[in-house]
Formats: structure tokens, sequence, C-alpha cells
């Protein structure tokens, strides 16, 4: 079932998505170099503690830590370690959630780490460009695979593959909600649903440089690209409005 949310109930969204916002830019900037995941996974849980909130990822469905760090070929769901140290050359998927007045947030960003190659700056670049292609079309009176064909024609125009296996989902009190939000069109038969004002959803696609086809390792969390190429993540949280589509994750 698809929760609508009040003026009120998305003012709060705008809050808690805010922080999350906040906490990415702060681990962007800690990002080089010669650091673990783990330390950025402490930076995380050091900010949302700044903030009185809670990190939504830590525990959920049995995930270990707060924050998720998704290194090249991972997809997504990247465990932080201390064994696991930055590399020049490294790209770094940080998937990160907080809760907060009983609402969640929820928002994801790819960093580079130092100077990156040109197939990984592109692959960054169109992945980020095609979230805010989603985007544009989450307006009310549309529905919901316009956000998905629009994001599967542009990265698919640059010859990358869209992430089947994961999805982008509704969010509000629970991090989980209805509507799944598929980042290609799953069927030629049907729109899905309406998009309406008060509906809140995450839009996260998840692109490869080549193949779509992922599998997941074996600490049952990490994703990983098939095909052993890189892999870009980019998500906001979103309202939809009478006057269309707020971002409420993005922090200037």
């Amino acid at each position: 079932m698809i929760i609508l949310k009040s003026k009120e109930e998305i003012e709060k969204m705008r809050i808690v998505n805010r922080m999350v916002g906040e906490v990415l830019n702060v681990l962007k900037k800690a990002v080089k170099p010669g650091i673990t995941t783990e330390h950025l996974n402490s930076i995380a849980e050091k900010e949302a503690k700044k903030r009185n909130a809670r990190c939504g990822f830590k525990n959920y469905g049995g995930f270990p830590k707060s924050l998720c760090t998704s290194i090249n070929e991972e997809v997504v769901h990247g465990i932080p370690s201390k064994k696991r140290v930055l590399k020049e050359g490294d790209i770094i998927g940080l998937d990160f959630g907080l809760v907060y007045d009983g609402f969640n947030g929820d928002s994801a960003i790819t960093v580079a780490v130092g100077k990156i190659s040109e197939e990984k700056r592109k692959l960054m670049q169109v992945t980020k460009e095609s979230l805010y292609k989603g985007i544009e079309k989450a307006y009310p009176g549309n529905y919901l695979y316009d956000i998905s064909e629009a994001i599967q024609e542009y990265t698919e125009s640059f010859g990358y593959g869209v992430v089947r296996d994961y999805t982008g989902h509704g969010i509000g009190r629970e991090l989980h909600e209805d509507p799944p939000v598929p980042h290609y069109v799953p069927s030629k038969f049907g729109r899905g649903p309406m998009l309406k004002v008060g509906m809140t959803i995450a839009i996260e696609p998840m692109i490869n440089a080549g193949s779509w086809r992922v599998r997941t390792l074996k600490d049952g969390w990490t994703v990983v690209t098939v095909d052993g190429k890189p892999s870009a993540h980019f998500e906001h949280t979103i309202a939809i409005t009478e006057d269309g589509p707020i971002v409420l994750s993005e922090v200037n």
C-alpha cells in the first residue's frame, strides 16, 4: 500500500533527509587514499550522534554497520571494514540513512578517491545525471515507470547496464515502503502506479559500466558486477507535490 504524506509529514522528512545530505557531504570530504571504510563508518556514526538521530541501516535486516561502502565493482551494500583501505583511482559508493522524529532519510553518492580514470569519471557523471532525469518525471499525473524509462533510456544510450535486481523504494516512517521504484521499465504492459501528491520515494540508480548482471558475495551483503566492471550509485529521497518533485536530501 502506498502511503501518502501530509505537508507536515513531508516537512519532517525534509529535516531528516537534509541531515543525511549533510553527513554525506562530511564523508565526501573525508574520502582520500589510505583511509579505511571502517573510518568512514565511524565518522557517519559520530555525525548522526551530533544530530541526535539514529543510524537507519545498522542492524536493519541484519546489516552490521551504519554506512554502506561499495568500492569499484561493488554495486551496493558493501560492509565497512578496517581491512578495506581506499586507494588512488578507486571510486566508492556511500549509502546512508537516518531516523529522526519518526521518519527515515536515505541518500547515496559515489565519490572519487584521488585521481580516477576517464571511464569511472564518465560513469559517475552519467549515473548522477540519470538520477535527475528520473526526478524530472516525478510529477503528479505521470506514472512510476516514466521515472524508470527516463533513467534507463539515458544510461543505456552510453552503453551502460542498469541494475535490475535492486530498486528504489517508497520511504517514510519505514525505510522501505511501497512502491518499489525500478530504474528500468520492467514490463511492456502498464506504466506502474500513477504518481500522486504526497508520495515520497527514494530514487537510486545503480549503473554498471558493463553488463547489468550482479551477484552477491559470500558475506551475504556485498553485491558486485558479474563482469568485474565498475558501478556507480546515486540516490535522493524526493516528495511529489502539486508543484512537482522536491528533492528532500539535497544539500547545497
